[in-house]
């Protein structure tokens, strides 16, 4: 029984003594604690050594994919094909598989074999005798460094290690500025409070600060390459008035040596980007222009390295960043984050706050193509990129506006698209809303129409409704059944009091009776509304039983006066 060994230097085909040893795998690291009990068990029968490097390399990989390389064919093939009778132990199953159905051999590949090829690996420098160690070390070397750099790729524009250093540098640099701003801030301050208020900005703040000093000194000195004219009055005028305290020239020794070391880290933290920048764009230039360099960084840095970034669902490159928040709100069953480190992008910054969730999203679904992409794409342009920030710049301007995008043609999507159109129908203001009369009427300024008169209508309606006194103007009660009579003589009498009045009387008295109003205006109708008046007097002192004659009885008065008139 033979088996299979494979080296960094070469292959070594080594022939079982005792194959009895092979079932009793367990114990076999016993026989194996000496060169001389090992060569008991097992005996070197050839060994293939590689030309160099790249035949070692050839041959490895051919190895993990599972494949046979040319020089363990041609070792087959002379040394074991022929001499075989039984079987072949192969450490690798996939290997084993590829040689048996090339070569028709059956090989064994368990628990069994994997403990035999470890203790050969054990005893390999007794059992190749004809190898140097400081050979076959050396060609390990080798091999790892040449198959790490097949497996990456590598390429030295593209060593992530050096951003992550370098944005974790520039966020310590950022913290240990502030720092060390705030401490100058507060330490001049005490000598001369007024100038933190005038001076906003922090580097301008200590560059004024070295070159004053003591605030005695202020009005002689020339800051017109750090501030402007008018800030720089304000200085020197605040100088004058200012409440702080006095200070040694040592306190103000200790103050500029602070500004010294403020102006060289901003002035090195400037340097620092400005490499940062560079490198990423040589290394990740599609995700540099969709999400900016200082946030495509941070994103690297998280994962660990460009290679995790892209093995990143879209998701997970959405909410990177903000894991605690996401833990915490799976913990406590609330809504999770929308975004992480892909919140500060230009892209998010830009938009609308109800609409940040959705940009984020899309944002993140094209960083990871363009990060995967940059990763393992062998083109460095940066179309891809700058495609996606036009498609992501697009969708906000569509968001921003208002407007949906018709997807389907249902009822309900119709109704959202058309939601935000203008309707072309023109509506009229209608003009009976203009009418300022009172909406309760009294019956007496009841709407007639000219088919049916008031007193027809009343007529009609009589069988339907009962019996019920009307109210007049004056309000005096009349019972129905001679509301008709009453009409036929209140007719009569204002045609006698028009004849007398002249045409202009007429008028008047025509468009009142038109209407059905009591001519009030009139002074005709005025002397009828005091004669009415004092019926209704009359009438109230009348008991309601004898009502029906008394009204008979004030009717031929007004007979017996008419009659008296005419005659005179």
């Amino acid at each position: 029984m033979l088996a299979l060994f494979e080296t960094p230097a070469g292959y070594a085909i080594f022939k079982l003594l005792d194959e009895k040893k092979l079932a009793q795998s367990e114990n076999l690291y016993h026989d194996f604690t000496t060169a001389e009990g090992a060569s008991r068990v097992v005996k070197l029968k050839h060994f293939e050594k590689f030309a160099d490097t790249t035949e070692a390399l050839a041959a490895t990989t051919a190895a993990v994919e599972g494949k046979i390389s040319k020089s363990l064919k041609k070792m087959l093939k002379k040394h074991v094909v022929k001499d075989l009778q039984d079987q072949l132990l192969v450490a690798d199953a996939k290997l084993g598989n590829a040689i048996k159905d090339k070569f028709n051999v059956s090989c064994v590949s368990n628990t069994a074999v994997q403990e035999l090829m470890r203790c050969i690996r054990s005893q390999m420098d007794s059992l190749l005798a004809g190898l140097p160690k400081k050979e076959m070390t050396a060609m390990a070397l080798g091999l790892a460094h040449s198959l790490s750099r097949y497996k990456l790729k590598f390429s030295p524009d593209k060593i992530d290690t050096m951003i992550v250093q370098a944005v974790c540098l520039l966020d310590d640099l950022d913290k240990e500025l502030n720092n060390y701003i705030m401490r100058c801030r507060e330490w001049y301050g005490w000598h001369f409070p007024e100038l933190g208020k005038i001076i906003t900005d922090n580097i301008a703040f200590v560059k004024t600060v070295k070159i004053i000093g003591m605030r005695e000194y202020t009005s002689s000195s020339d800051l017109s390459d750090i501030l402007p004219e008018e800030i720089e009055e304000k200085v020197k005028e605040a100088a004058e008035i200012s409440m702080g305290t006095e200070i040694s020239e040592d306190d103000i020794q200790n103050i500029q040596h602070l500004c010294d070391q403020v102006i060289e880290i901003s002035s090195y933290r400037t340097q620092l980007y400005d490499y940062l920048r560079s490198r990423m764009m040589a290394m990740a230039p599609n995700l540099t222009v969709l999400v900016g360099d200082l946030v495509g960084a941070r994103l690297i840095a998280h994962a660990g390295s460009l290679i995790n970034l892209a093995k990143h669902p879209a998701s997970t490159v959405q909410i990177l960043g903000a894991e605690k928040a996401l833990f915490r709100a799976l913990k406590t069953k609330k809504d999770t984050p929308k975004y992480g480190l892909i919140y500060h992008s230009a892209l998010v910054g830009q938009t609308s706050t109800v609409n940040k969730g959705k940009i984020s999203r899309m944002l993140a679904a094209k960083a990871a193509l363009a990060t995967r992409v940059d990763a393992l794409g062998d083109d460095s342009s940066l179309d891809l990129g700058a495609e996606h920030k036009v498609k992501v710049e697009a969708r906000i301007r569509l968001l921003d506006e208002g407007n949906l995008r018709r997807i389907s043609g249902t009822g309900k999507a119709k109704a959202k698209f058309e939601k935000y159109h203008g309707k072309s129908e023109v509506k009229h203001y209608p003009v009976a809303a203009d009418s300022t009369l009172p909406t309760k009427r009294k019956f007496s300024e009841v709407d007639q129409s000219p088919k049916k008169p008031l007193i027809e209508e009343i007529e009609n309606n009589e069988s339907e409704r009962p019996k019920k006194k009307i109210k007049v103007e004056d309000e005096s009660e009349v019972p129905e059944a001679d509301y008709e009579k009453e009409q036929k003589k209140k007719k009569k009498k204002k045609n006698k009091d028009l004849e007398e009045a002249g045409t202009s009387g007429i008028s008047q008295v025509e468009q009142a009776d038109n209407e059905n109003v009591s001519p009030s205006v009139t002074e005709s109708g005025k002397k009828k509304k005091k004669k009415k008046s004092k019926q209704a007097d009359e009438s109230e002192k009348v008991p309601e039983d004898s009502m029906d004659v008394s009204f008979a009885d004030t009717s031929e008065k007004k007979k017996k006066k008419k009659k008296k008139s005419s005659e005179d």
